[in-house]
């Protein structure tokens, strides 16, 4: 199995700042795994970025780089956890890339994604409609 240890130089992981959930989800990943990519509510990126994404930006996290998409949902986070400079992180990221594993991940992202507001993190605020 090849790890690849590069990360894409400039991407960063945009995710929902108004999402209590993804606050903590993402806090999480950087304490554990330390990634080398950085993560940024998508808030806080110009608008130049972003305003493309937008619908998807609401719904999932993207690996963006110069407001080009790399990578979203389950995918981007495998990635942002790739540039972990820990190899245990990097061989977890590789297996939840594995074809067979990657959609098991993809389908449990999509019903965390659709049901996040449902889910108490102890966050101090969550923005997030709920439908």
């Amino acid at each position: 199995m090849v790890i690849d240890t590069q990360h894409e130089a400039g991407a960063v992981l945009a995710y929902d700042g108004d999402c209590g959930f993804c606050q903590v989800a993402v806090a999480g990943i950087r304490k554990l795994a330390a990634p080398r990519t950085p993560a940024v509510p998508w808030q806080a990126l110009p608008n130049r970025h972003t305003a493309a994404h937008v619908a998807r930006l609401e719904r999932e996290v993207l690996l963006l780089q110069d407001g080009v998409v790399h990578a979203g949902g389950a995918d981007a986070l495998i990635r942002f956890v790739e540039s972990s400079p820990s190899r245990r992180y990097r061989v977890a990221a590789a297996v939840v890339g594995l074809p067979g594993v990657r959609i098991l991940a993809r389908r449990v992202y999509a019903v965390v994604s659709r049901n996040r507001h449902r889910i108490r993190t102890g966050a101090a605020t969550c923005s997030v409609a709920r439908s």
